[in-house]
């Protein structure tokens, strides 16, 4: 039996993201809480699960981290720390200097969150609809907004190289940076935020070893 060949499009289109789609963790986490305090049980713990996730988040998405074990360890630190101060310390008698801890949310404020996080990451998802770079076998055109006019650069002399320059990105949505240079110095697109980035990596050297042996259409 013959092996399948994998398929590979014609066309390849190249998206980047803001950072703001790194949210999504905490999007599913106030839907989830949303649904267990209004319906479910409602409780104070919720609320520090809620200040937990919201800070790792942002933690994870202000930063790069190219050395994956290092700063493991220290996310790991700072969420054993989070834990301790708001799961265990407010759960003791003792009151320091008048001040309690009190992090318990209403239902509405997951709701709030939620609606706030999927309306923004929806826009940010059909902005991408309309900028963009479609990468063919003979020119990459470059898409940006609904009415603008299209750049066109030939692949000739295609080169791109592929980054992963934050580690929890890519874990998190599979998520690298692609630069692609079309041959002139001053025609470098820096894409910083692809997502699924191995398998566009994989369509690409696909496509360029297809035009490297490619017979030349205009000679033919």
């Amino acid at each position: 039996m013959s092996e399948k060949k994998p398929k590979y499009p014609s066309e390849i289109y190249l998206r980047t993201y803001p950072k703001i789609i790194f949210f999504w963790p905490l999007l599913i986490t106030s839907f989830v809480l949303w649904f267990i305090q209004a319906f479910i049980d409602p409780a104070p713990v919720l609320g520090y699960i809620w200040f937990i996730v919201f800070f790792v988040n942002i933690f994870v998405t202000a930063f790069d981290f190219s050395s994956t074990k290092f700063f493991v360890l220290i996310l790991a630190i700072v969420i054993i720390i989070l834990v301790l101060v708001f799961l265990v310390l407010p759960n003791f008698t003792v009151d320091l200097m008048g001040i309690t801890l009190d992090l318990a949310l209403p239902w509405a404020f997951y709701m709030v969150m939620t609606l706030i996080l999927v309306l923004i990451l929806g826009i940010v998802i059909i902005s991408t609809r309309f900028e963009y770079y479609k990468v063919e076998r003979n020119e990459i055109i470059h898409k940006a907004g609904v009415f603008s006019s299209a750049e066109r650069f030939p692949v000739k002399s295609l080169r791109f190289k592929k980054e992963i320059p934050d580690v929890f990105e890519f874990f998190m949505l599979r998520a690298g940076k692609i630069t692609i240079m079309p041959g002139k110095a001053d025609e470098v697109m820096i894409l910083d935020t692809v997502l699924n980035i191995n398998k566009r990596e994989k369509q690409l050297d696909w496509l360029l070893s297809h035009v490297s042996v490619e017979p030349d259409e205009i000679d033919s």
